[in-house]
């Protein structure tokens, strides 16, 4: 039985796969480790008059969080940075499993205005909300003459 904590294994880094020869064990992120694929979980609501997206960022300040629109595309960006000249007077780092990275994710949600929507971040848990398209009318059924 092996030590861990917080569900990873202690020994990990020392038995890792470093060439990439086994690509089920490539399931490591160096900013979250194995638990990255839990990262920027999304909830998507509908309401009556509009969408709300709830993004799930624990660990992340206001300002490492970018919310983009650019043709139709959603895409929020996190980014994370640790101070490497950080010393700990007290004793030195056994193992380190914090590190800088960056993640993205990105949503279609069609012709809305920058300024029609709202964003808050609290508690690890950024909320989004947008209003719905209106629904364009298709064109009634016509004959084309066919000369």
């Amino acid at each position: 039985m092996l030590p861990s904590i917080f569900g990873e294994n202690l020994f990990d880094d020392f038995f890792g796969d470093d060439f990439g020869m086994f690509p089920v064990w490539n399931g490591r992120n160096p900013l979250y480790g194995k638990h990255a694929k839990n990262l920027m979980k999304t909830d998507v609501r509908e309401t009556e008059d509009g969408y709300e997206l709830d993004v799930d960022l624990p660990g992340f300040k206001k300002d490492e969080i970018q919310v983009d629109l650019k043709d139709g595309y959603l895409t929020i960006r996190a980014a994370k940075g640790l101070d490497k000249d950080e010393k700990d007077k007290k004793g030195k780092y056994i193992r380190q499993e914090r590190y800088a990275g960056a993640c993205s994710r990105s949503f279609y949600v069609g012709d809305v205005e920058p300024q029609d929507i709202s964003a808050k971040y609290e508690d690890g848990i950024l909320r989004l909300s947008m209003p719905k398209q209106a629904k364009k009318e298709l064109p009634k059924n016509t004959t084309i003459a066919i000369g």
